[in-house]
């Protein structure tokens, strides 16, 4: 029976992460199940994509896999547009808001999952202290008294100290070990898509909130086909994002620009488009009988602000920190007292995600026309107010809170 310290169930980016950032800070083995194959970068985008923060990208940096990133397709941006289609008012963010210390000449990257998956994967597989188990899922979680027994259908048992659930929003592991989830329904579906822009990004990322929900261009840079794609990222009804996913691609690209009131010109579509259910998600606890929960198994949020994926970057990286800090140097057993810890510092986090996003959502939901102006003046006063913006800023940068020792500057 193969024994490791730590078994990760889930070897997406946030279990990734998790896996190299206990590697970079301690000698313990780990243990990463999953059966989803590496996706082969094409020529096409992927349409799910992810906008890494400075501080994530500090992460990556630090953990070695950046250089291998940006060798693949990566977008950085320096500036946001934000407007109210219902409200008349508008945000703009640039880098000249902020001191040059503060950012490291971007505001931030949008990367394709699969190329930050692919760096990640790619960098385990050299670790010889992380081994990989792909064939099969696991089939059930035995707690002892010591260590944890995970078995598989066809293969050999395998135990570890401790089990990490990394297994994103439907976690078989949330499930398995029984942890209470408070959850509510957003009333919304994101539809997800690569478009063609014909007057380009512009190194912009472009949110415009409608009446049914935020409509966010995302730049895409693909070397060979120029700076003219944007993922979009379409929140709204659930009636509407049928009607919308039915329509002729020509219609859809009519509709797309319409909503974005031609600010990228008339958009093309060039994907397939993909809808799927927006729902808050979080664990009242996210360690458990040595299993413990990060990223979308301990918290989902709504995709307005992409913060959701450098939540749970962050978990990571605490964890490793974590377990580094807590394990006794004669058996490496790990601390209850750290691990409760480390629940109580990102439950903090996801809390104030969560409250910062309702909030959001809440504010641009439709109202009486009052309200609608009083939104639309509160924003251009904003805009006139350096010193919030540049509050508002750093907070989407990442820098808030207490920042792991691997999200920092090394």
């Amino acid at each position: 029976m193969q024994k490791y310290d730590v078994l990760i169930v889930g070897g997406g980016m946030v279990g990734l992460t998790t896996a190299l950032a206990i590697r970079q800070s301690s000698a313990l083995t780990v243990a990463i199940v999953d059966t989803q194959p590496l996706a082969k970068l094409g020529q096409d985008a992927d349409v799910r994509v992810s906008a890494i923060n400075a501080v994530s990208q500090q992460l990556f940096e630090n953990l070695g896999v950046w250089t291998a990133i940006e060798s693949q397709r990566i977008q950085p941006y320096q500036h946001m547009h934000i407007w109210d289609k219902a409200g008349y008012g508008q945000l703009d963010f640039c880098l000249d808001d902020l001191s040059e210390r503060q950012h490291k000449g971007q505001l931030g990257w949008i990367i394709e999952n699969s190329v930050i998956r692919q760096a990640l994967w790619q960098k385990a597989e050299q670790d010889d202290g992380i081994s990989f188990y792909t064939q099969e899922q696991l089939s059930n979680i035995s707690i002892g008294q010591s260590e944890v027994f995970a078995s598989f259908s066809q293969q050999a048992p395998i135990t570890a100290k401790l089990v990490v659930g990394a297994d994103g929003a439907r976690s078989w592991v949330r499930e398995q070990m029984q942890f209470s989830l408070t959850f509510r329904d957003y009333d919304h579906h994101a539809i997800v898509a690569t478009v063609k822009t014909p007057q380009g990004h512009n190194n912009t990322a472009w949110q415009v909130f409608l009446p049914e929900g935020p409509l966010a261009f995302l730049p895409l840079s693909l070397r060979q086909q120029g700076s003219d794609l944007c993922s979009i990222v379409w929140s709204t009804s659930p009636d509407e994002a049928k009607r919308l996913c039915a329509l002729p691609a020509q219609e859809f690209a009519k509709a797309l620009s319409a909503a974005s009131d031609g600010k990228l010109g008339q958009t093309s579509l060039v994907s397939e488009r993909y809808t799927y259910p927006l729902t808050m998600r979080f664990a009242q606890e996210v360690v458990k009988d040595k299993v413990v929960l990060v990223g979308d198994a301990a918290h989902t949020i709504h995709p307005l602000a992409g913060q959701g994926v450098n939540l749970g970057l962050l978990d990571a990286a605490a964890l490793a920190q974590t377990l580094t800090e807590s394990c006794a140097d004669d058996d490496n057993e790990f601390s209850s007292i750290a691990l409760n810890h480390y629940q109580r510092w990102r439950k903090s986090d996801a809390m104030e995600m969560i409250a910062a996003m309702e909030g959001i959502k809440q504010a641009f939901t439709p109202q009486q026309q009052p309200i609608k102006l009083l939104r639309g003046l509160g924003l251009s006063v904003i805009n006139q107010l350096p010193p919030v913006k540049s509050l508002m800023i750093k907070q989407a940068l990442g820098y808030k809170g207490q920042l792991p020792t691997l999200a920092k500057a090394l």
